[in-house]
């Protein structure tokens, strides 16, 4: 008899929890947070000091902080792809930025606006498996809020046919050069917005005073891309909070152009004082005052996380939710962002040829933390060494879905949770673009090619990054075993690309 009554008021209890509580119970929801152009040095927590980042340090102050942390590619679609695919460089159907030229005048930001067939790149074909489809698969509710990149408007790559229940933002790359943009997307419809076309690389009038804001007026409008796309990923997280989900949360911060509200730069102007006004002739539009443009589009991401998670606390998902912050590559170097005032690749070298667009640590080196409530040690870090091509089988291990064997990356579930973790043999990146270069770390060890492509070039650097994480003394003369052992590494995992575009003659293609 007591046996009955027990089972029966364990029965009651279990119908009476909401359909949120027993999902929550099973499955954790995932918050992944992608900024663009983040640069390793640009956070609170990795030792900036210009830029306020209070809400992403408080996260990393409660999670765990990853000092070894790459992203897959230094360029944004690329780094996208293999995020979402868990494939590296070599293997990877998407290995650069490709605009689609075959259809037109895609660069043409006017007809491309008014012409979904001349916007967007070069789609992923819609039977490859990602890892929205695996979630998806789990029963998650899977979302994408930001900037796609992977496959145009009326292609098969678009986000709904790889995995996502839901899409709004931007599904063009060229089309996030302005952050009012004259329209974004939601799932297949293409959603008007109440700003002009103004075109990237629209400068001053000749006879404007770069010195007066009111020269400025066209390049701020009413529509400014990145609130409305935090209103969805708001929104997202409302609608499916009785349920498991995945917000992929690509922001498009605070990649150039420099464009951000009034009230939002207001503090930095204040702050950081008189400048030099940036006359657009690194390409995007000018500003008055690009620094403090530039830290308020990172205060603003930050503001951002910290709607993110206060939504979370205020909806009781927090506990059961991972929140994931890093960035698709390193900072920039154009567009009229100092980073030798910002120090934006802090401890790794800045500038051209160091940071975005390359291999060098500048370039690949990307902040990244992990919160996870009583499950991520709080105020911990870990410099276990790990990729964008990892978190694919990462997620899984860490959802309980079974890991596919053809992933390029490693699950390292284990360090995120303070365990032993065996470490990689190496990581291996593949560029087709900016001359055309391959990478390898390989614990201390960094091999470097460049000029691939522009000067059918097989040399190695080859730097120690323990000693030397400015990569400045290269010492492949003087270790020929170790570059013997990084030659056959580079021909182990390079495959000739799908695509003619990724094709490197140097390495045989």
């Amino acid at each position: 008899m007591r046996s009955v009554l027990l089972f029966s008021i364990l029965w009651i209890t279990l119908i009476s929890c909401s359909e949120k509580e027993v999902n929550q119970a099973i499955k954790p929801n995932i918050v992944f947070i992608l900024a663009d152009d983040l640069g390793y040095g640009e956070v609170g927590y990795q030792g900036q000091e210009k830029i306020k980042t209070p809400n992403i340090d408080a996260l990393a102050a409660s999670g765990k902080i990853f000092t070894n942390h790459y992203t897959a590619a230094p360029v944004c679609a690329p780094a996208r792809c293999m995020l979402l695919t868990g494939k590296h460089g070599g293997h990877a159907y998407i290995r650069g930025n490709d605009e689609w030229r075959e259809r037109g005048e895609v660069w043409d930001y006017a007809k491309a606006a008014e012409d979904p067939n001349l916007e967007g790149q070069r789609p992923l074909p819609a039977d490859t498996q990602t890892l929205a489809k695996l979630l998806q698969g789990a029963g998650y509710k899977t979302g994408i809020v930001g900037k796609w990149g992977l496959g145009a408007p009326l292609s098969e790559g678009i986000p709904t046919n790889l995995g996502f229940d839901y899409f709004y933002g931007y599904n063009c790359q060229r089309q996030a050069h302005n952050l009012y943009p004259p329209h974004l997307w939601e799932n297949e419809a293409k959603i008007m917005l109440n700003n002009e076309i103004v075109v990237p690389r629209t400068l001053l009038d000749s006879l404007a005073d770069p010195n007066d804001a009111k020269s400025y007026s066209r390049y701020e409008q009413q529509d400014y891309a990145p609130d409305l796309m935090h209103e969805k990923a708001l929104a997202f997280i409302e609608s499916n909070q009785d349920k498991p989900f995945f917000l992929y949360y690509a922001s498009p911060l605070p990649h150039v152009p420099l464009q951000i509200p009034a009230k939002d730069r207001a503090e930095y102007v204040k702050a950081l004082g008189d400048e030099t006004p940036y006359d657009g002739s690194q390409g995007y539009f000018p500003n008055q005052k690009p620094r403090a443009a530039y830290a308020a589009m990172i205060a603003k991401l930050d503001q951002q996380v910290g709607e993110i998670k206060q939504k979370l606390d205020d909806l009781d998902l927090a506990e059961n939710t991972i929140i994931i912050i890093t960035s698709d590559n390193g900072s920039t170097y154009t567009g009229g962002v100092d980073f030798d005032f910002f120090e934006s690749s802090k401890p790794f070298t800045n500038g051209y040829g160091r940071t975005k667009g390359f291999v060098y640590e500048g370039g690949i080196r990307v902040p990244m933390l992990v919160n996870w409530p009583g499950k991520v040690e709080a105020g911990s870090s870990s410099n276990h060494i790990s990729i964008f091509y990892d978190w694919l089988p990462t997620i899984c291990d860490l959802v309980g879905i079974p890991i596919p064997a053809d992933t390029d990356g490693e699950s390292f579930m284990a360090a995120i949770y303070g365990k032993a973790q065996k470490p990689h043999e190496y990581i291996f990146w593949e560029y087709p673009e900016y001359g055309g270069q391959q990478a390898i770390r390989m614990g201390k060890w960094k091999a470097i090619r460049q000029n691939i492509i522009a000067e059918n070039s097989l040399e190695i650097e080859l730097y120690d990054l323990e000693n030397d994480p400015q990569e400045q003394l290269n010492l492949a003369a003087t270790n020929p075993d170790l570059i013997s052992k990084m030659e056959a590494i580079f021909k182990k995992e390079h495959s000739k690309s799908a695509l003619e575009r990724f094709h490197m003659p140097a390495l045989g293609d």
